[in-house]
């Protein structure tokens, strides 16, 4: 009798692990409006709550790689698996070749799934009405920023529909009509000459197909056999 395969153990760095990771590393941290920017962190990995472990802990340390000493090799030893490590690594900017290129580091981010996910809840909760609001009045002379909005079909390309509404609606619900516009504005469906009796009419057309084949010449009528 073979002997049962021994499983590897499971990894002891969960998202909760990240979570409390994220806090600590992020503690003394601000943002542009002086908030604690452990906040952010925290509730980029919240909105991907509906995803699998590792993008879950690459959400909560997405920006470990960025604005903390913290290393690759750091990391792993932790626990925190490499494929989650790649993801934080992935939407780390200044880890892409041009990293003052925002919009080149998305479209490179793009080109991983898992990446896009993570970068979709930053992206939407950076993009929050109250924190835009709040950015434009603090700095009333700059020009609003959209680097945000024009990333994001960039992004929601990446990843399916339901994946961009489940992460929307955790973190940033105000963009859901906005990402709802821009699938009316891919659809190029022709509604207003859509025709639903084509259906209709290939049916008759292959019922008529069916009736001539039968009566094919050469065929034998029932008085004839």
């Amino acid at each position: 009798m073979p002997e049962p395969t021994e499983q590897p153990p499971a990894s002891s760095f969960t998202p909760e692990t990240a979570k409390v990771l994220a806090e600590v590393a992020h503690n003394r941290q601000k943002d542009k409006l002086k908030r604690p920017y452990k906040d952010h962190v925290l509730a980029v990995g919240d909105a991907l709550a509906d995803f699998d472990d590792d993008i879950r802990i690459a959400g909560y340390l997405h920006d470990i790689a960025e604005d903390t000493p913290m290393t690759r090799q750091a990391l792993l030893d932790m626990g925190v698996s490499e494929r989650a490590v790649q993801i934080i690594e992935r939407v780390t900017n200044r880890l892409h070749s041009t990293p003052d290129d925002y919009q080149a580091v998305i479209r490179e981010i793009a080109e991983d799934h898992d990446a896009a996910l993570v970068k979709i809840a930053d992206n939407a909760h950076n993009s929050l009405p109250e924190r835009v609001q709040a950015l434009a009045e603090k700095w009333p002379d700059k020009p609003p920023v959209t680097k945000y909005r024009d990333a994001r079909p960039v992004l929601y390309a990446a990843v399916e529909v339901d994946e961009v509404r489940k992460i929307l609606a955790r973190v940033n619900p105000w963009l859901l009509a906005e990402f709802d516009d821009q699938l009316d504005e891919e659809d190029t469906t022709d509604y207003e000459n859509l025709s639903y009796e084509e259906p209709a009419a290939a049916a008759g057309a292959a019922r008529q197909a069916d009736a001539d084949e039968g009566e094919a010449p050469g065929a034998m009528s029932s008085g004839e056999r």
